[in-house]
C-alpha cells in the first residue's frame, strides 16, 4: 500500500499548498479519516508516516512560508500545556522506556495530536473559517457513516482498502460492529459521536439546518453502527448533553443532582456509582472486566511503586489480579495515562482538559446570542461526549486527533463567536 500512500499524500500536499489555509486544514481531516494510519503508511526509520502525518507537515509549510497567521499568534496557556504534556511524557518515558521506542511512539503522536491541535490554533481564527471547516467534516462523516452503517447490516466491509480484518461479530442479535476506516469498531463509533456533536453546532447557523440535521443524524447512527461500549458512552454523553441545551440555565443544580445521585448509589447499593457507567458495554463480562481494572489500579497495589513515572510501555500485568488473561487490556484512557507516565503525564493531561473546559465556560459566559451559545454547547458536547468515553476505551488514531482539534476549537472559541 506504500505506493497508494505516497500518491494520496501528494494530492493531499498538492491541494493544501494551492488552498487557503482552512481548507488545507479540511483536506488534512478528511484524508486523516479515510485513510488513516491503520490503511497504509510509508516507514522513514522508525517511524510509520500517514497520508495525515504527511499532509499535516505541507500544512505547516503553508501557514509558515505563504501566509502571516503565524505573526499574528498568541500563545495562551492551553497551547503551554500541551507542550508540556508532551515534554513530561517523554521526561517520565525516559526512566521507563528505551530511548528510540520513546522517540518512536512519543514523534507519532505528536504528528497526530499536537500538530493538529496548533493548526487549529493557528487557521481557525474567526467564525467563518469554523463553519467553512466543520461543514467539510459533517459532509465527510456522514457518507462514512452511511458506509459504516451498510457494514453493520450486512457484515461486508466497503472501505477495508485491501487490509486483512478479522471476522465481523454480530451485538443486539442482529448489528454487525462497523469498523469502517478505522483500526477498531471503538475507535470508528467514538469518532462519529464527537464529529456528530460538532457537527449539530452547524444546525441554527443561516443557510439549511434541516440539511445539516440529517447528517448529524448520520453520523451519530454511524457511532452506533460500530455496536461498540465507547461509540455507545460518547453518543449517549453527547445526545443527552445536547439534549440538555434547553436547561443550561440550571447547569449548576445539575451537577449538584450527579453529585446526590451518585452520592446516594454509593450509600444504598452494594457496589460502588461508577459500576454504573461500565453497565453501557454489551455484556456482563466486560462491564465486570472495566470495573476491576479501576479498582485493581487504586485500590489492589496496581500502581504501587510506580506512581511518580508509571510502567512505561511495559505491561503492568493487572490481569493477574482481574481474570488471569496473558495481558492487561488496558480499556481506560484514563488509567493508560496513568500506568504509562505516572502522575507526571497523568495531570499534564488533566490539566490540559481542564483548562480547555475553563475556555470553552469563559467564551459561553461572554455571549449574548443563541447561535454562538449553540455552537460552544456543541463543542462541549462533543467534548463530554469523548470523556465519559474514556472510561471504557483507550483510545489512538483519529479520535485523539479529533480531540485535540477539539482543544484547539476550545482555545480559540472566544475569536470563533465573534461577528466580523
Amino acid at each position: 500500500m506504500e505506493g497508494v500512500t505516497l500518491f494520496l499524500a501528494a494530492a493531499g500536499c498538492l491541494l493544501v499548498l494551492f488552498l487557503r489555509p482552512v481548507l488545507g486544514l479540511a483536506v488534512y481531516v478528511v484524508l486523516s479519516m479515510w485513510y488513516p494510519y491503520c490503511v497504509g503508511t510509508v516507514s522513514i526509520g522508525t517511524v510509520d508516516f500517514s497520508v495525515g502525518r504527511i499532509v499535516i507537515i505541507a500544512l505547516f509549510v503553508k501557514i509558515f512560508l505563504n501566509t502571516d497567521l503565524a505573526s499574528k499568534f498568541k500563545v495562551v496557556w492551553l497551547d503551554r500545556l500541551v507542550v508540556i504534556l508532551f515534554v513530561a511524557e517523554v521526561v517520565a518515558g525516559l526512566v521507563t522506556v528505551e530511548s528510540m521506542k520513546l522517540l518512536e511512539y512519543r514523534s507519532g503522536d505528536f504528528f497526530d495530536m499536537a500538530l493538529p491541535y496548533f493548526a487549529v490554533r493557528l487557521i481557525i481564527t474567526n467564525r467563518g473559517r469554523y463553519i467553512t471547516l466543520l461543514k467539510a467534516i459533517c459532509w465527510s462523516v456522514a457518507l462514512l457513516a452511511v458506509f459504516g452503517f451498510y457494514e453493520s447490516l450486512t457484515g461486508h466491509n466497503l472501505v477495508r482498502f485491501g487490509r486483512y480484518l478479522n471476522a465481523p461479530e454480530i451485538r443486539l442479535n442482529y448489528f454487525y460492529r462497523a469498523q469502517s476506516t478505522f483500526r477498531r469498531s471503538i475507535y470508528f463509533g467514538v469518532f462519529l459521536a464527537m464529529a456528530g456533536a460538532l457537527c449539530m453546532g452547524l444546525v441554527k447557523i443561516k443557510g439549511n439546518p434541516f440539511v445539516y440535521k440529517i447528517l448529524a443524524a448520520l453520523a451519530f447512527l454511524g457511532a452506533f453502527s460500530s455496536m461498540s461500549s465507547g461509540g455507545l458512552l460518547a453518543m449517549v454523553g453527547a445526545i443527552g448533553f445536547i439534549a440538555f441545551y434547553r436547561y443550561r440555565r440550571c447547569w449548576k443544580q445539575g451537577i449538584v443532582g450527579l453529585i446526590l445521585m451518585c452520592g446516594l448509589v454509593e450509600i444504598i447499593s452494594n457496589r460502588h456509582f461508577y459500576h454504573v457507567v461500565d453497565r453501557f458495554t454489551f455484556n456482563s463480562a466486560t462491564a465486570w472486566y472495566r470495573t476491576r481494572l479501576f479498582e485493581v489500579a487504586f485500590f489492589e497495589g496496581g500502581m504501587s511503586d510506580h506512581w511518580i513515572t508509571g510502567y512505561g510501555f511495559e505491561d503492568p500485568m493487572w490481569s493477574e489480579k482481574i481474570d488471569m488473561r496473558d495481558h492487561t487490556d488496558m480499556v481506560n484512557h484514563y488509567l493508560m495515562k496513568l500506568c504509562r507516565y505516572g502522575l507526571v503525564g497523568f495531570i499534564p493531561f488533566c490539566a490540559v482538559i481542564i483548562t480547555a473546559i475553563k475556555k470553552l465556560f469563559e467564551g459561553f459566559w461572554l455571549v449574548k446570542n443563541d447561535e454562538d451559545t449553540w455552537l460552544i454547547w456543541c463543542v462541549a458536547a462533543g467534548l463530554a461526549g469523548v470523556l465519559l468515553a474514556f472510561n471504557s476505551v483507550s483510545l489512538f488514531g483519529p479520535p485523539m486527533t479529533m480531540l485535540f482539534m477539539m482543544f484547539g476549537f476550545c482555545s480559540n472559541m472566544g475569536a470563533i463567536t465573534v461577528k466580523v
